[in-house]
C-alpha cells in the first residue's frame, strides 16, 4: 500500500476502514464501555424500583457524590479480594444534577461479601464534598481515607443509626436478586485511565471530569439521567 502525497481510491478506502471505527470508539465509547455504562445504568434503575428496598431517599438527596460498579468480582484477581470497574459522578455545583462520568477501578479489601456471591453489583454514596474530593484523586482507601459504613435499605427508612450518621461513604451491594448493605472496608479506588480515554478521546483526570463542565458522552446519558431522576436535586 503506497503512503504518499495521492492514494487510489481503493487505497483511501482501506485507510478510511481502519481510521474511522478508532475515532468513532473515542468519541462515543468503546463496546467494553458501553456496556458497562448501560449495566450501570439497568442496574441502579432495578435498585431504586424495589418498593421498600431500595436506597433511602434521604441518603441519596444528601450525597455528594455516587459510585455505581456493575459486576464487582470476587477473588478474581486478588486471592480473597475484589475487583470491579465502574463510575463516579458528583452533583454539579450549583444544583443542576448529576456530573459527566468518570470511571474507577475498585480493588483489595478482604471482608468477604455478606450476601454471598462471585459476582455482585456494588453502589456506593459518598456524604460530603471532602470525602468526594478525595476519593476523586489518584486512590481512596473505604475506611481509610473516609470512614465507612453498609447503608441501610428501604426508601423511606429511618437512616438516623449512629453508624450511618458518622459515615462518609456508604456502601450497598446486590447479588442474586438480593440488595443489602456491605462492607467494603480496605477495598481502594483509582482511576480507571483506559476507560476514561475511551470515553472522552483523551487522557483525563476524573476531578477535570466531575468538577468540570465536561459534556455527557452520548454513551452514558442513560446513566446520568436515571440519577437525575431519582435525585436531580434543584
Amino acid at each position: 500500500m503506497r503512503w504518499g502525497n495521492r492514494l487510489s481510491s481503493e487505497e483511501m478506502r482501506l485507510r478510511n476502514l481502519l481510521i474511522f471505527p478508532l475515532a468513532a470508539a473515542f468519541l462515543y465509547g468503546g463496546p467494553e464501555e458501553e456496556k458497562r455504562l448501560e449495566n450501570a445504568s439497568a442496574m441502579f434503575e432495578e435498585i431504586m424500583g424495589i418498593k421498600d428496598k431500595a436506597i433511602p431517599q434521604d441518603l441519596l438527596d444528601k450525597s455528594s457524590c455516587a459510585v455505581l460498579v456493575p459486576g464487582l468480582k470476587k477473588g478474581a484477581f486478588i486471592i480473597g479480594g475484589k475487583y470491579g470497574r465502574g463510575f463516579v459522578m458528583c452533583r454539579k455545583k450549583g444544583g443542576t444534577g448529576w456530573s459527566a462520568p468518570g470511571a474507577v477501578k475498585v480493588e483489595g479489601g478482604s471482608v468477604g461479601f455478606q450476601i454471598g456471591g462471585s459476582e455482585t453489583d456494588v453502589v456506593m454514596l459518598v456524604m460530603n464534598e471532602r470525602s468526594a474530593d478525595r476519593l476523586l484523586g489518584s486512590k481512596f482507601t473505604v475506611g481509610g481515607d473516609a470512614s465507612a459504613a453498609a447503608g441501610p435499605v428501604g426508601r423511606t427508612a429511618s437512616a438516623e443509626t449512629d453508624a450511618t450518621m458518622r459515615a462518609e461513604i456508604l456502601t450497598w451491594s446486590r447479588s442474586r436478586g438480593v440488595f443489602a448493605g456491605i462492607s467494603l472496608q480496605g477495598a481502594t479506588l483509582r482511576p480507571d485511565k483506559d476507560a476514561i480515554k475511551a470515553l472522552y478521546g483523551k487522557e483525563m483526570e476524573n476531578k477535570a471530569i466531575v468538577q468540570g463542565d465536561t459534556p455527557v458522552p452520548a454513551a452514558a446519558q442513560k446513566m446520568v439521567s436515571s440519577l437525575n431522576k431519582y435525585s436531580g436535586r434543584k
